[in-house]
Formats: structure tokens, C-alpha cells, sequence
């Protein structure tokens, strides 16, 4: 963590808000379940504020704010680029999801969803399942991602994923000329929901695979699937030569030290707010001549599929959708060019154009 984030952890609620021009956090307690949790609202201007719910042990409960911030305003960009009617918001529980998380604290955690009045509409994420978010629905309708059994669009991860391989086609033909990822030597950082369904595009495209991950059982699952997929543990997979690393983790992965050690060609991946600094190491990607696939731009998949459970569409929309990431990707490599700006950027100046559109729009009415 740098320096300014460090002391954004230590200011207050509200002048942490203000940074961004947050609307709303809510601060959810519950003593007998053991709930503790916030949700942030960064901005409804173009629809309710929707994005999943994180559980997550953080070292502190300033650090959980400055996460559920910064995502939740990730997740207003990312709607905005996708061309969904979506405004952003996020919730994180502070707790070990392997072994904190019961029934009652997600039920609880529903109500205080559902107190919103559908302002935020929450899904899944890390340490978060489709089983978690029915429990949710047993307390609020306000919730997407729950199975198909009970009349939603189930699992959004592989039509996450499959946003993610587009952008990352996307980003090898605006490097190589050609979108082939045959051959290319990959290295995917976590192989959770995402990052395993990632995998699977990869290995049937013939890429070169190497796998990392925190959880022992999600290597195994993987090797047992894909033998010709490659293990590196730890950070030695920052040393590793390679040319694409595949972020689909916890966020921060490009902070001064990875990115002194890092050999790679492109950064694609579904991790949110891969740059630990924006500003710092955006700049930093571009002055080394990287390719950076701006996250929430190619992880919007999974935004797409839950949205077309809100707005009464298919997975096949989703899919449909999710395979324009690569079009849109092109789009952001070129404005990035041709204002000679880093790419996240570039996709932050799209994102905030339509936001202001839009709201010019509605203040005409």
C-alpha cells in the first residue's frame, strides 16, 4: 500500500467519500451473527448502483473502507463503459469466508440490503457463492446471481471469464498484430471462480499456462482438469518470463516492486483495481511500454450477465455482450494512443462522459 493509501485508511468515513464523490456508505453491525460489514454507493446517475458483495478478512476496518471505495467506484466505470444502465456499488463483510460465514450472518446481511429500498443491488464475489446470494434472496429481492433454479442467471464467473479472454485477444492482436494466444506463455494469478474458467479458454486455445494461487485445493483442481497447466508459488511468478500475466486475484498486484520485477508484454486479468496507485503505476505501465488491459473494462462480464438477470434477458445477451469487451477494448488502446495517455485513463475519460451525458439528460427532463 503506498504512502496516500495508507493515509486514506486513517482519515474518516466522509472525507474518504469525498475523494471520489461517493453518495452513500452504509455501515452494517450485528452482534449475534457477528455481521460486520459496509456497503458503498459511488453514484446512481445511471441506474440503481449494482456489484457483488466481498468477504474477506482485512487486516483492519479502515482497510475494508478504502476496498469497498475503490470498488465501488470501479464498479460506476465499468457499467458506464459496458453501456449498461447500471450505476456502482459494492459491499465487503469483514471475516474469513472459509470459516465465518453461516446462513444467519448472509440472511442478516440481506436485511440490511433490502433496507436500501433497491437502491443497491448486490452479488456475488471473492469468498462469495451462488448459495450465499440465495440466502441473501430469502431476505431481500434486491440481489442477482442466484441460481437458475430459483429464476436467475446462476454463476456470472464464466461469462466473467469470458470477457476477460476477449480483452485478452484484444490485447494481444493491438501487440502482435493477431488475436492467437496459441503458444503465448500465460500466467493467471488466481484460479478462483474466474480464474479457473479462464483457464479453460486458455488451455482449449493452446496457450502455455502457468497457475498461482494462495488455496492448495484450487491448484490440485486445476491440475487434475488441465495436465498440461504449470504451477508457480509465490511471488516468483513476477520473475517468471512470460507475456501475459493474468491479475484474477485480490486487487494491488501492480504496485513498485512487481512491476520492477515483472516480464510480461500485456496485463490482462479480472482482478478489480489491479494498480495499487492509479496516477503512480499507470504511468509507470505505459513508460514501460506494457499493454494494460484496464480491469474493469474486460472483467465487466460478469456486470453484463447479472444485469441481464435484472433487465429480464437471457445468457445469450450476456455472452453477446461480453464478446464486445474485445471491441471495446480496441477503443480503449486507441483513445489511449491518440491523446498519448495511459490506458486506464483513457477508459476512466469514457466512463465519465457518459456518466455526465446521461445526467445532462436527465436534468433536462
Amino acid at each position: 500500500m503506498t504512502a496516500n493509501e495508507t493515509k486514506a485508511t486513517t482519515n474518516g468515513p466522509l472525507s474518504q467519500m469525498s475523494l471520489n464523490d461517493h453518495e452513500q456508505v452504509v455501515f452494517c453491525n450485528d452482534n449475534t451473527t457477528g455481521l460486520k460489514a459496509i456497503i458503498a454507493i459511488h453514484n446512481t446517475t445511471l441506474g440503481p448502483a449494482l456489484g457483488g458483495t466481498r468477504m474477506w478478512s482485512y487486516a483492519s476496518e479502515g482497510e475494508a473502507l478504502h476496498d469497498v471505495l475503490r470498488l465501488s467506484r470501479g464498479m460506476s466505470y465499468k457499467a458506464a463503459v459496458a453501456g449498461l444502465n447500471l450505476g456502482g456499488g459494492k459491499a465487503v463483510i469483514i471475516g474469513d469466508a472459509r470459516k465465518e460465514k453461516t446462513e444467519a450472518l448472509m440472511r442478516r446481511f440481506g436485511k440490511f440490503v433490502n433496507s436500501l429500498g433497491g437502491k443497491y443491488i448486490t452479488a456475488e464475489d471473492v469468498g462469495i457463492s451462488t448459495r450465499d446470494m440465495e440466502q441473501v434472496f430469502m431476505e431481500t429481492k434486491h440481489v442477482t446471481g442466484i441460481p437458475e433454479a430459483l429464476g436467475g442467471s446462476g454463476d456470472p464467473s464464466p461469462v466473467t471469464a469470458y470477457g476477460v479472454y476477449m480483452g485478452m485477444k484484444a490485447s494481444a492482436k493491438e501487440r502482435w498484430g493477431n488475436d492467437s494466444l496459441a503458444g503465448k506463455k500465460i500466467v493467471v494469478q488466481g484460479v478462483g471462480h474466474v480464474g479457473s474458467y479462464l483457464v479453460d479458454h486458455l488451455v482449449k486455445e493452446e496457450a502455455k499456462v502457468w497457475i498461482n494461487d494462495i488455496y492448495e485445493d484450487r491448484i490440485q483442481a486445476i491440475k487434475t482438469k488441465h495436465a498440461s497447466v504449470e504451477v508457480v508459488a509465490g511471488d516468483a511468478l513476477y520473475d517468471l518470463d512470460m507475456d501475459i500475466y493474468a491479475p484474477c486475484a485480490l486487487g494491488g498486484t501492480l504496485n513498485d516492486e512487481s512491476l520492477n520485477r515483472l516480464k510480461c508484454s500485456i496485463i490482462c486479468g479480472a482482478a478489480n483495481n489491479q494498480l495499487a496507485n492509479e496516477s503512480v503505476h499507470g504511468e509507470i505501465v505505459m513508460k514501460k511500454g506494457l499493454i494494460y488491459a484496464p480491469d474493469y473494462v474486460v472483467n465487466a462480464g460478469g456486470l453484463i450477465n447479472v444485469y441481464s438477470e435484472v433487465a429480464g434477458f437471457g445468457r445469450d445477451y450476456a455472452n453477446l455482450q461480453a464478446e464486445n469487451i474485445y471491441n471495446t477494448t480496441l477503443r480503449i488502446f486507441e483513445l489511449a494512443k491518440s491523446g498519448n495517455i495511459p490506458t486506464y485513463l483513457a477508459a476512466n475519460r469514457l466512463a465519465e462522459e457518459r456518466i455526465q451525458s446521461i445526467a445532462h439528460i436527465r436534468k433536462s427532463r
